[in-house]
């Protein structure tokens, strides 16, 4: 069974959504007991980095996010919560991943918020394995982790490359959305569940 944790955090019904199409056990909960006794948890999320953080303080969740040994994975906010910090209203997050948010600056070539389909590259990961070279998935966000020692796939967006999913140790996470990313992002997901 999956963990999806309920914290305001946006999102979470297309989560739902994708992992009933994949016809995958979950609960939707906030529930320390729940997310402890779960195969593995995931953390969906749009929205605002610090009221994300606010949300998961509040409701007690964020050692025990920290403390998990299964597999966990962060969907956008859900990734850059699991970050050091971000530059979104100066949030302290989780530290699990060892990078900093930063916003995108103003592009030439390019809109904030970066919207839309991108292709991902440089993927070495077992969440994203069986991807064809150069698979595009959907982006929406105005902040993005920097490349760091964690990173397992990068996208480009103007002049910016950045990291568009994470790893370390049990913890995974996508700046973009699979369960918004087609045939690409189901793939990602079942990855995932068969983790």
């Amino acid at each position: 069974m999956t963990a999806i944790i309920d914290y305001d955090a946006g999102n979470i019904r297309s989560v739902c959504n994708a992992l009933d199409r994949l016809g995958a056990e979950y609960s939707l909960t906030a529930d320390p007991q729940v997310i402890l006794k779960a195969d593995r948890v995931i953390l969906p999320g749009v929205g605002n980095a610090a009221r994300a953080m606010e949300s998961l303080r509040e409701k007690g969740l964020c050692g025990l996010i920290r403390s998990l040994r299964k597999p966990v994975l962060g969907i956008c906010v859900g990734m850059q919560i699991m970050c050091l910090d971000s530059e979104e209203d100066g949030a302290e997050c989780l530290g699990i991943f060892d990078t900093h948010v930063r916003r995108f600056g103003a592009m030439k070539d390019a809109k904030v918020p970066h919207m839309g389909w991108n292709s991902i590259g440089n993927t070495e990961s077992k969440l994203l394995k069986s991807l064809p070279k150069g698979s595009s998935v959907y982006f929406v966000h105005s902040y993005y982790p920097e490349l760091c020692t964690d990173t397992v796939a990068t996208c480009r967006h103007g002049d910016k490359l950045f990291s568009a999913a994470l790893k370390y140790e049990n913890f995974y996470g996508t700046q973009f959305h699979p369960e918004k990313s087609g045939g690409c992002g189901e793939t990602i997901l079942r990855n995932f569940l068969s983790l």
